[in-house]
């Protein structure tokens, strides 16, 4: 079995996080470092560790379905001090990562796993798993814009070309979208509304 999957298995990392591990030369197999992403090993016969420490039999899959409110930071840990999503666990609860990540000022549904082969499922560009967002965006944004909206926007890293994008409801001076794009890039959403002119209000 690949290591990386044994790495996934055992709620370490996704997957591509468990590449990683690897390739930083931070995994062990019978006391020889591996770093290899296509490594093999037998859990059941082999001695995996992670930094030393031994890699258990594979742990209990646990998810947990969270509405993360403003002001909290999409992570473990924050060297600056905010608070982080897994704050807002109950004690007790099992060692779960994010999957995906809402900005700090952002808020909605959030998926917690230690699942990894979840994750790379619902992460990996080739799996095109569509991430819907609400954003108020400033200014009036009407029936006639869409097209314009819809064709996307070119940023610094690459086009941002959304699947689907609707009108919600009109506040005073503020539209409220619905945006839906089939990848998870840096702050895309911001990003693509002030490229087209419309700053975000509220996510």
């Amino acid at each position: 079995m690949r290591l990386s999957k044994i790495l996934a298995q055992a709620g370490l990392a996704s997957r591509r996080g468990a590449e990683a591990l690897l390739e930083a030369g931070r995994v062990t197999v019978n006391g020889a470092v591996r770093l290899e992403p296509g490594a093999q090993a037998d859990p059941a016969t082999d001695l995996i560790a992670l930094d030393g420490q031994r890699v258990g039999a594979r742990e209990a899959h646990a998810y947990v379905l969270l509405h993360k409110p403003r002001g909290y930071v999409t992570s473990l840990r924050d060297p600056e001090g905010r608070p982080v999503v897994t704050d807002l666990l109950p004690p007790g609860a099992p060692r779960l990562f994010p999957v995906g990540r809402l900005d700090y000022d952002a808020e909605g549904l959030l998926l917690l796993t230690n699942d990894g082969e979840l994750t790379n499922r619902l992460l990996h560009p080739r799996y095109e798993i569509p991430r819907v967002y609400e954003v108020e965006v400033e200014r009036h944004v009407g029936p006639v814009d869409l097209d314009r909206w819809r064709r996307g926007v070119v940023l610094p890293d690459g086009p941002a070309l959304p699947s689907a994008v609707r009108i919600l409801k009109h506040g005073r001076g503020s539209t409220w979208l619905s945006v839906t794009f089939r990848e998870g890039r840096y702050r895309e959403v911001k990003r693509y509304c002030k490229a087209l002119g419309h700053p975000v209000m509220r996510l």
